[in-house]
């Protein structure tokens, strides 16, 4: 089992930076998925970024592309999500999530078996 924990949310003026950290704990592999994904009130959940552990491979939603970065420390067994350039529409809870295996599929919620308990960013007008 894998136990996930984002932190790193808050409160920021558009065009700034955050950066979330999703730190696990229990057995993974170099195979699987991190996923961060985001759900607004009203709103179904969506995806931002997903990454293979070991790092070289990356899915963003194309609203994220040149904006956000995903990337991992397998030392640490954390994930992060580098938000630059943040605008009001990025408000919303952010999750990570986690699947044994990296592939297109990774780009939705269904089969990740792992979620942490989100972490709340709202970003300022």
């Amino acid at each position: 089992q894998v136990q996930l924990r984002e932190s790193g949310g808050g409160l920021v003026q558009a065009g700034g930076s955050l950066r979330l950290s999703c730190a696990a704990s229990g057995r993974t592999f170099s195979t699987y998925a991190m996923g961060w994904f985001r759900q607004a009130p009203g709103k179904e959940r969506e995806f931002v970024a997903a990454i293979r552990w070991s790092g070289d491979l990356t899915y963003y939603a194309d609203s994220m592309k040149g904006r956000f970065t995903i990337s991992t420390d397998n030392a640490k067994n954390t994930g992060y999500l580098q938000m630059n350039s943040l605008k009001p529409e990025d408000t919303a809870v952010y999750y990570c999530a986690a699947r044994p295996i990296f592939n297109p599929g990774a780009r939705s919620a269904q089969g990740y078996d792992y979620w942490g308990q989100g972490t709340q960013v709202t970003v300022s007008s």
